[in-house]
């Protein structure tokens, strides 16, 4: 039986480590929830934007269930303050609540209910907490956890997800008619700068979730407009299309235009993904060292690295880890590409960060000894504090890459590599003028890569030989694709010459390219982004002992086809190596070129810089926390308040007077005080307009 291993990390390079087992003796309950949170995930549709959502929602949760109960840091949508005997233990009955609650909301038609709202019974079952309190009113610990699930899920449903229609795309449409794959070319595209879709007769997420009848519509093109973490207005900008405004965050301009001043860039790019295909053959007998060594330490935004003279954090040499270049490439797209069993890039990056915490628990260190190992976040790794710290920043940083990237995404609508390269491989080539196939708009041919099959290379024992009744056609060396692969658990397609117009990614065949834009890439945002989070949060790039690794068993592994040859452990010494290295997966799996790499990069460095740095205030206490009647203004992410009753406030109890519907977040409402002391009558009426009164310029 293959054994389709989820992505561990081990620090012994020849073994790979188990996840933790859920609710362990050494975990807090945060983690034990967010094991399930993330084990909720792999079950669900594969939806990389909504799973960022689900992680930093339920991420705001548990933070709120901790600060509320602490007298420095300030929350961030429940603004209560607590004061208790047993703060630790009022801390695990809030969360566990607001968790169960959400956990319930958020998944309730995911294709795993059946299986995950067990778990989530057996997990309060086994806290001895009674699932059946579901009142918000008083000030018990479950009450409060109760209160945070509403406020979270209110304001979910706010957000501009469109979470009531199950995220629904509101206007974006495709150009440009569907490609049907498993016909060979691209006849049909009308604009070869746009996103295509395909036409399938099934389509099988990386969850492993099988679609009928086709392929999804393209996912959250429109979600540069939710309400995100900390992204800065100041770093957005908003164009019209149909209508529509499309709101964009680190704005990385237009990608390369084929028959424009960026063709060379173009073709360069796609051109560079088929060379990558002809890489991925085990057989070849090239032999790569894809120790930290030879790999890593590039420039942000490149490829240039050359590796590390010595580990660190141990100041010992790495030792050489040589492996097949197919071997490598093949299990690179494959472990970066999360799926199946996937908890999409965002819910990766978060497990990384819980083996990081695990190994620091366990003592491993990450900075060289003089320069000790204590990181910014004053909590002991593994603690309550430190991990509901941790999932705050790090699922802010994954959500905000996802408004980010998406944002690009949904304005700029740029194709992926099987439409730009059939399609110019349709029209002709570039590069001999005097040839009847020659088109400006055509691919260029590359010897050995990319060539033009003629009577002397189909001749019998030549290498287009099989190619003979496609003359004058356009022929590429690569992966020869899943036509080739009658049996994925025993057949590897290999490398060969193959028509251009039967070119296939390093995908399933029920896959074949992500249902979304590809510029820029997510995965490249998503990654830089974690990195640079967990960097700042542990104030040290360094995985523990100077290296991360995951192992894949020989011809157990891959999934796609049979492999790896050999055993294969994937090796990095930082976090930007592994980061880096996600974001080069995408190009040897044929779903991104270059220009949709190393863009998606600089715009996560930005991203996760500004989510620590957004987070410390929080912690600290630095970030104004609104009290009840500080209602406005409204904040570019859906909060409100400045920390003060002041004019904003009257007048938006004014503004909103009279209202107050059920499924929205309802700020104005303030008063009266209930007996239970909490407030609030399900309207904004003249009570709430006495308190603004008797409380203006205070805030109580």
């Amino acid at each position: 039986m293959r054994l389709y291993m989820r992505y561990a990390l081990a620090l012994v390079a020849s073994v790979a480590v188990a996840l933790p087992a859920m609710a362990g003796p050494t975990h807090s309950v945060a983690r034990d929830w967010n094991e399930l949170l993330l084990e909720s995930i792999r079950k669900d549709f594969a939806r990389p934007t909504v799973h960022a959502r689900n992680l930093f929602h339920s991420s705001v949760a548990m933070y709120d269930a901790w600060a509320i109960y602490d007298t420095t840091a300030s929350t961030y949508l429940t603004h209560e303050r607590r004061v208790s005997g047993t703060p630790e233990l009022d801390r695990h009955e809030t969360l566990s609540y607001a968790m169960y609650r959400i956990l319930r909301h958020r998944f309730a038609t995911s294709p795993g209910a059946a299986v995950m709202y067990p778990q989530y019974d057996a997990l309060m079952l086994s806290y001895g907490y009674d699932t059946a309190i579901t009142t918000e009113a008083g000030l018990t610990p479950a009450a409060l956890g109760n209160r945070i699930a509403t406020n979270v899920l209110r304001y979910g449903l706010n957000d501009n997800s469109n979470e009531i229609f199950d995220y629904a795309n509101q206007v974006y449409l495709p150009i440009n008619d569907p490609l049907v794959p498993g016909l060979p070319g691209n006849p049909d595209m009308v604009d070869p700068q746009r996103w295509q879709p395909l036409a399938l007769d099934f389509f099988v997420d990386q969850g492993g979730n099988v679609i009928v009848g086709g392929f999804p519509e393209a996912l959250s093109p429109e979600w540069g407009q939710v309400w995100a973490f900390a992204l800065k207005p100041e770093d957005r900008s908003i164009n019209q299309r149909d209508g529509y405004d499309w709101w964009m965050y680190h704005d990385p301009g237009p990608p390369p235009v084929l028959g424009g001043a960026t063709d060379f860039e173009y073709k360069d790019g796609f051109e560079e993904v088929l060379e990558f295909s002809s890489k991925l053959d085990p057989s070849t007998g090239v032999m790569i060292d894809i120790s930290p060594a030879s790999r890593g330490n590039s420039t942000v935004g490149t490829n240039d690295g050359t590796g590390y003279a010595m580990n660190p954090v141990l100041g010992t040499p790495y030792a050489t880890n040589s492996v097949p270049e197919g071997d490598y490439f093949r299990v690179l797209a494959e472990f970066w590409a999360d799926g199946p069993d996937s908890e999409t890039p965002p819910g990766h990056w978060v497990d990384i960060a819980n083996y990081v915490t695990d190994e620091l628990v366990a003592g491993s260190p990450i900075l060289p000894p003089a320069k000790g190992v204590m990181p910014p976040i004053a909590a002991a790794p593994g603690s309550l504090e430190w991990d509901v710290k941790m999932y705050f920043a790090m699922s802010g940083a994954m959500h905000d890459s996802a408004v980010t990237a998406w944002g690009v995404k949904g304005w700029y609508d740029f194709l992926r590599p099987i439409s730009a390269v059939r399609y110019m491989g349709e029209l002709g080539q570039c590069t001999d003028m005097g040839h009847p196939t020659y088109d400006p708009n055509g691919i260029n041919l590359i010897p050995g890569v990319i060539e033009l099959i003629t009577p002397a290379s189909s001749a019998p024992g030549e290498r287009h030989q099989l190619l003979a009744p496609w003359v004058g056609d356009i022929a590429v060396q690569a992966w020869r694709g899943p036509d080739y692969i009658p049996d994925p658990e025993t057949f590897t397609a290999g490398v060969g010459w193959i028509r251009l117009a039967n070119w296939w990614p390093y995908q399933r065949p029920s896959f074949v390219t992500p249902p979304f834009p590809g510029y820029v890439s997510g995965h490249s945002t998503y990654s830089r982004a974690a990195a640079e989070l967990l960097t700042a949060f542990t104030g040290s790039p360094w995985f523990p002992n100077g290296k991360g690794t995951f192992f894949a068993e020989m011809n157990e592994y891959l999934v796609f086809e049979e492999g790896p040859s050999v055993d294969v452990t994937l090796e990095w010494a930082s976090y930007y190596d592994a980061a880096d290295e996600s974001g080069l997966s995408r190009l040897y799996g044929g779903i991104h070129p270059r220009a949709d790499d190393f863009p998606g990069r600089l715009m996560g460095q930005e991203v996760g810089i500004d989510a620590f740095d957004y987070a410390e205030t929080f912690f600290d206490g630095t970030q104004p926390v609104p009290c009840k009647g500080d209602s406005a203004p409204a904040l570019e992410h859906g909060r409100y308040g400045d920390g003060d009753i002041d004019i904003d406030d009257l007048l938006a109890v004014i503004q909103n007077f009279g209202t107050c519907e059920s499924f929205e977040i309802c700020p104005w409402d303030v008063a009266p005080v209930q007996p239970d002391g909490l407030t609030g009558n399900g309207q904004t009426n003249i009570d709430d307009l006495l308190y603004i009164i008797n409380n203006f310029g205070t805030c109580p």
